[in-house]
């Protein structure tokens, strides 16, 4: 059998670390105890290190592995209104982020990776309900990841040759503007970093490129200098000038190809800070990365073919929480995997019964006890998962 049909068989003797089973979802959609519908396992595995903690759950009604003590509903689901909102979800939900606002909720925002594509956005009371829902970005395409702001807006990224980055006002307020000195290429996330000054960018290719864009005043995305990473030897890492990455110039190379020696990622996917470093994700080779921008160090965190406990494979949009970053999985085992700072992994939820979709748009509420994702397609569908995160 395969590995997620033997996931799918036996909850107890599941490979890879966990923090335990499953809380349940009530028909409200709004999170439930414990019960019979939903019981809480105690089985437990062994990692390499020798840790020794509860595994996953069965599928609850969603068809959600959760953690013991965790909960989960469906907040949104593609092609039909949210809940007490006359906004319909979009299609092909993927990248997203949590905006803190003054009245102590938060917005979630989505991209949608369709044509045409654009991003929606979901907005929570300080209880967790859910008040509002909007469209925040239409009129462009296949908007995949993207990555939040310090000054709270949305980048939105387009993923196509011609893609551009957007940046939205999740509040959907003010209208979303084209910030094309970031790039022309297949975009797919980008990272803020306010210790470097600088936003960091992935590229969509089999030979992507990492991008760094300095803007001329930190929080004005108007105007900046885009630079892309070389190896001119092994080890020996630089940020170059791109010459033209708004490809002004009909003629003009891809943007990737247009400075020699030019470091080659296979397939660049998510980005996120990582403590004062900046992670990354690479799905042709399933790698995760941190780059250090204060001492040039890149190296890799994660790479199935030497890890202890390889249970993470199609590595996809990451986001940080404390030390631990956690990674979704684009088909894999349909699963969110924590990396945590002493090398160990730990699968923390998984979507079954669904293997023609991925895992998209992690992310957590402000207070870091609720985390929101997407199972993409067949149909998308964005949950929350609250806990002891």
């Amino acid at each position: 059998m395969d590995r997620r049909t033997f996931l799918s068989l036996s909850a107890a003797t599941v490979a890879g670390l966990g923090l335990g089973g499953l809380s349940g979802c009530g028909g409200d959609g709004e999170p439930s105890a414990e019960g019979a519908d939903n019981p809480s396992p105690t089985g437990a595995s062994t990692s390499s290190t020798g840790s020794t903690t509860p595994t996953l759950g069965p599928a609850d009604v969603h068809g959600l592995r959760l953690l013991p003590g965790f909960t989960a509903r469906l907040v949104a689901t593609t092609g039909m209104l949210v809940p007490g909102t006359g906004t319909t979800w979009h299609t092909d939900p993927d990248g997203g982020a949590c905006f803190a606002q003054d009245d102590g909720g938060w917005i979630y925002v989505s991209n949608s990776e369709s044509e045409p594509g654009g991003a929606s956005s979901l907005r929570f009371a300080a209880d967790g309900s859910i008040t509002a829902a909007a469209r925040i970005l239409d009129g462009t395409v296949r908007n995949c990841a993207g990555g939040a702001t310090p000054w709270s807006t949305w980048l939105s990224c387009e993923e196509h040759a011609d893609g551009l980055v957007w940046e939205c006002d999740p509040t959907g307020t003010a209208a979303a503007v084209r910030r094309p000195g970031l790039g022309v290429f297949r975009h797919e996330a980008v990272c803020a970093d306010p210790g470097s000054a600088a936003l960091y960018l992935t590229e969509d290719e089999p030979d992507g490129a990492f991008y760094r864009f300095t803007p001329a005043r930190w929080g004005d995305l108007g105007a900046g200098v885009l630079e892309v990473m070389v190896e001119p030897s092994p080890g020996d890492l630089r940020w170059v000038e791109v010459p033209d990455p708004e490809r002004r110039d009909a003629s003009a190379r891809p943007t990737r190809s247009q400075v020699p020696g030019t470091k080659a990622f296979n397939g660049g996917e998510g980005t996120c800070r990582l403590g004062d470093g900046i992670a990354f994700t690479t799905k042709g080779d399933d790698k995760v990365w941190r780059y250090d921008p204060s001492t040039a160090d890149l190296r890799v965190l994660y790479d199935p073919g030497t890890a202890a406990d390889p249970i993470l494979s199609g590595v996809d949009n990451c986001i940080a929480l404390g030390a631990d970053l956690f990674v979704c999985e684009d088909g894999g085992d349909m699963q969110v995997i924590r990396l945590r700072s002493d090398g160990s992994v730990q699968a923390v939820v998984q979507v079954t019964d669904n293997d023609g979709s991925e895992i998209t748009g992690v992310a957590f509420s402000p207070d870091g006890r609720r985390m929101y994702f997407s199972s993409q397609r067949n149909p998308g569908v964005t949950y929350e998962v609250a806990g002891a995160w």
